[in-house]
């Protein structure tokens, strides 16, 4: 059975850093791309960052470029998204999911994705 679990929410100021992971276990963690989504309170969730299973291309949501770095390693069966310069905006709960196929590349569309992570709590203060 597959499982990821992420790690690493908290609370924050304003202009901090956290850096989120997530482990995945139950299928060749290499053959897949990842990504990143978020849900805040009363919106629906979105995309945030995708990983190739290579780890050479990743995706980015605009509002998080310059900010958000997706990484992976492989040989630990983790991707992380280091997050810098936080905003109020960016409170919510962070989602890591698996693509549904062994594929290089990634996906800005959950649809694409299959397991999710049961997601961590990211909350920034003003």
């Amino acid at each position: 059975q597959v499982q990821l679990v992420e790690s690493g929410g908290g609370l924050v100021q304003a202009g901090g850093s956290l850096r989120l992971s997530c482990e995945a276990s139950g299928r060749t963690f290499s053959s897949y791309a990842m990504g990143w989504f978020r849900q805040a309170p009363g919106k629906e969730r979105e995309f945030v960052s995708a990983i190739s299973s290579s780890g050479r291309t990743t995706y980015y949501a605009q509002s998080v470029k310059g900010r958000f770095t997706i990484s992976r390693e492989n040989a630990k069966n983790t991707v992380y998204l280091q997050m810098n310069s936080l905003k109020p905006d960016d409170t919510a709960v962070y989602y890591c999911a698996q693509n549904k196929r062994p594929s290089g590349s990634g996906s800005m569309k959950q649809y694409d994705y299959d397991p999710w992570g049961q997601g961590t709590q990211v909350t920034v203060s003003s």
